[in-house]
């Protein structure tokens, strides 16, 4: 079964409860189910992974790297600051979407900017829970673009 990592960094565990007027009220495990729709038809199924520590990230990407067809990756504050994440992500060799349910730059400053979007295949921002979707219809296209190099 081809298999997609959705990795969901510090704080995600709380989105519903979490400043709903920012993040909205879906939860990590809602938009597990709205990324697994939107593989389903291509026949990928959703590793879902939230995380407060990122040398569990790390882990899970180190993990997943060679069972996974790609990953959407909500990194949250680590954004900024997680450079393990980032080793492990430049490490990856799957193509992988960043994704923020806010709008970053419409934010305070030190969100301003992401060590992890340069490795990323594309950035999907202030969409609210809708972007992972968006980032789950890109990954798609990104794969379909490559060889098929694993199931």
């Amino acid at each position: 079964m081809t298999t997609v990592l959705l990795l969901n960094g510090p704080n995600l565990g709380i989105l519903g409860d979490r400043e709903p007027e920012i993040y909205g009220y879906d939860t990590v495990d809602d938009i597990a189910k709205a990324v697994a729709e939107e593989v389903a038809e291509a026949g990928w199924e959703v590793v879902p992974i939230q995380d407060d520590h990122e040398g569990n990230l790390v882990q899970a990407v180190h993990a997943h790297r060679k069972s996974t067809v790609g990953a959407i990756v909500n990194p949250g504050a680590l954004m900024m600051a997680g450079w393990s994440l980032r080793d492990a992500l430049a490490a990856y060799p799957a193509p992988w979407i960043e994704v923020h349910l806010s709008n970053v730059w419409a934010r305070e400053q030190f969100r301003h900017e992401s060590i992890l979007a340069p490795l990323a295949g594309g950035v999907v921002v202030g969409l609210g829970a809708f972007g992972y979707r968006l980032a789950a219809r890109a990954l798609l296209h990104l794969c379909d673009a490559q060889p098929a190099h694993r199931s």
